[in-house]
């Protein structure tokens, strides 16, 4: 709950002035925006797309919040360009990699984001890109627009079961957790996780080494955050030590792949597969290789893409910056 005791007095119908925010997008569902435009002067980028850099740059001066979202690069030019009285910056995602935590904590800005609301979201797509993946659901479904599809046949578009495989989850946090817990019903013979630390869990998953995760995973499944110790942990020296019947899902950051890597290893059947919710860059150039590939699944990096969820993820956004504002405790706030 929000602090009623607040530095700013927000509920004061008399003050002369009132914080002003900056909002990166028009559509962050008006649950939030309309949340901040009670209490607050609220201006926002008028278009469905990032907001340019110039943009940002000409329109933040003067602002106490900043409510962004990962296409956003929050940087030491952006915090100069806001001036002193920016107090708080918070992002409509769970990862915060776009903005510069280390800058913000010299000034004395409040970070929030939100964790926890898409978990269920996010966890509930990567089983469908499994699957998908998986039972090469895509592949079929063109076959039935091209003329492909001629009759029933016994070995064709045969894809693989998940019963009585092996299925490893690298990084096993919230989200790493709900879809191992989707995935038990579905009677894998072993499921294995790595993480930076061994995990209690109910699910009876395994907590394996690295390299164990890797050669041992008929399906592996990443869901790690992006930081400098896993930017592109996934290249060439690790597909080569996975099965080659093996599939790969990454609902996690474009960033922990080595993206041309991943192509060479599915190009030459050094895996099977690939599922991919997220990419480098985002949106994906329609002339990058991948796109060439029957063998890789791409979706446009819609694990939170719920209604529900996207709602509540823009509620809690306004509420991290009225929090701040106040002096409040945030509902979540990055606290590295």
């Amino acid at each position: 709950m929000l602090k009623k005791t607040s530095v700013f007095s927000l509920t004061n119908r008399m003050m002369s002035t009132r914080p002003k925010i900056y909002i990166t997008r028009p559509d962050y569902h008006v649950e939030g925006t309309d949340l901040l435009k009670q209490e607050c002067d609220v201006t926002n980028w008028s278009t469905a797309c990032p907001v340019p850099r110039s943009e940002l740059l000409e329109n933040i001066s003067g602002k106490s919040g900043l409510f962004c979202s990962l296409t956003d690069k929050i940087d030491k030019e952006v915090l100069d360009k806001a001036g002193p009285q920016l107090k708080v910056v918070s992002t409509i995602s769970v990862g915060y990699e776009h903005i510069d935590i280390a800058e913000c904590k010299k000034r004395n800005i409040r970070v929030g984001y939100t964790p926890d609301v898409l978990t269920d979201a996010t966890a509930e797509l990567t089983v469908a890109l499994l699957l998908a993946t998986n039972r090469r659901l895509f592949e079929a479904n063109k076959q039935v627009y091209n003329g492909g599809w001629k009759s029933w046949a016994p070995s064709w578009m045969c894809g693989n079961g998940i019963k009585g495989s092996v299925i490893g989850v690298y990084g096993f946090g919230r989200i790493g957790q709900e879809v191992a817990s989707r995935i038990k019903p579905f009677k894998p013979a072993r499921l294995i996780y790595n993480s930076r630390t061994e995990k209690h869990n109910d699910i009876g998953a395994e907590f394996v080494g690295f390299e164990e995760l890797v050669k041992n995973s008929d399906i592996l499944i990443v869901c790690c955050a992006l930081t400098a110790d896993t930017k592109e942990m996934f290249n060439k020296s690790v597909f080569e030590k996975m099965k080659p019947g093996s599939i790969f899902i990454n609902t996690a950051r474009g960033g922990v792949v080595n993206q041309k890597d991943l192509y060479e290893a599915l190009k030459n059947n050094t895996i099977q597969s690939a599922g991919l919710d997220v990419t480098t860059p985002e949106p994906l150039p329609l002339d990058d290789p991948l796109l060439s590939l029957s063998n890789v699944v791409i979706l446009p990096h819609i694990g939170s893409a719920d209604i529900n969820t996207r709602t509540e993820m823009s509620r809690i956004a306004a509420c991290n910056i009225l929090a701040a504002l106040r002096g409040g405790e945030m509902i979540a706030e990055v606290k590295s």
